[in-house]
């Protein structure tokens, strides 16, 4: 029986994301299940493996017609062993997930960190347009870093490659969740960019924020990027400084790896080109002049299905 379809999974750290797709790309059937977390994630493979048979079941398929499945989780992961060496949101340390998910299924299983998958799935079928060299940054919550040279993940030597958001960019600077100071994630992530509107804020600045926030629980991007459309000059202010720290460490990283492409995702993305063209700006006043020849800039366009499209391709790769 030919072996033509993948099994692409994502674990976050609220629902586990599950896709069957074909070896071409088609997309058969997408799911989730809720994250149980209780008993430090003990039970989330076997919460994977059981969704996914049901789901085989339910659609008639045949187990011997998948090639294997790719993983995403959140983490330090050993892409080798496919061992978690640290999820904080799930309570993994040292969490043979690899060996566990074979165990149960009888399949092939390969393990990356999530934001190198999506990466890597939105290489395959979104924005990424199949090249070899690509640099995909995610703004959320935190600051997420994917690299692909010569087209295959750039993991580094325990799994800690491409956390371009634990870049030190302010050396004094706001307390990060890795324990350190200053990192790219704490002045242009989402969670980054809110807290230093509140500062301003709380300083007396950001009028019109101020005025916004008064008829809103509270405030998020998306707020003060309108706001700075509307004329705040704070706002503008602030913006600006983000799209310059931004750039100049997307500089940097380009000088190091010479992608072809950078794609910006998560949902600070959503302001479009509103964030694009500024930060583009930026790289090109601080890039090497022949990097910044080669790379052109884009939004991300899978969302929340980059994950279980790079999944299934980390299988499709390694066969």
């Amino acid at each position: 029986m030919e072996k033509d379809l993948l099994i692409g999974i994502d674990i976050g750290g609220t629902t586990v994301k599950h896709a069957i797709i074909t070896s071409n790309g088609e997309m058969i059937s997408s799911w989730e299940i809720p994250t149980n977390l209780q008993n430090a994630g003990i039970s989330i493979p076997t919460d994977i493996w059981t969704s996914i048979e049901l789901k085989l079941n339910e659609l008639e398929i045949k187990k011997q017609r998948i090639l294997g499945i790719g993983v995403g989780a959140p983490g330090f992961i050993e892409p080798e062993t496919g061992i978690v060496a640290i999820a904080v949101n799930i309570g993994w340390r040292d969490f043979h997930l690899k060996d566990l998910l074979e165990g149960l299924s009888g399949l092939p299983v390969l393990v990356d960190n999530d934001a190198n998958i999506a990466a890597l799935g939105e290489n395959w079928q979104g924005s990424g347009d199949q090249v070899d060299n690509m640099l995909a940054v995610t703004l959320g919550t935190g600051v997420g870093g994917g690299i692909i040279a010569n087209g295959h993940i750039l993991s580094g030597a325990n799994g800690t490659g491409a956390e371009i958001g634990h870049m030190i960019v302010e050396p004094d600077g706001a307390p990060c969740n890795c324990g350190r100071n200053g990192c790219l994630e704490t002045v242009t992530s989402a969670t980054g960019i809110v807290r230093q509107a509140e500062e301003l804020m709380n300083a007396g600045k950001a009028v019109k924020l101020q005025q916004r926030k008064e008829s809103v629980s509270r405030i998020t991007t998306k707020d003060i990027f309108e706001c700075a459309s509307e004329g705040d000059l704070d706002c503008q202010a602030l913006l600006q400084y983000v799209f310059d720290v931004l750039g100049f460490s997307l500089a940097n990283v380009a000088a190091t790896v010479n992608p072809a492409k950078i794609l910006i995702g998560g949902g600070v993305s959503k302001a479009g080109d509103a964030l694009l063209n500024p930060v583009k700006a930026a790289f090109e006043k601080y890039a090497l002049a022949r990097a910044n020849e080669a790379c052109t800039f884009g939004i991300a366009q899978l969302g929340n299905d980059a994950g279980v499209y790079g999944g299934a391709y980390l299988v499709l790769q390694n066969n």
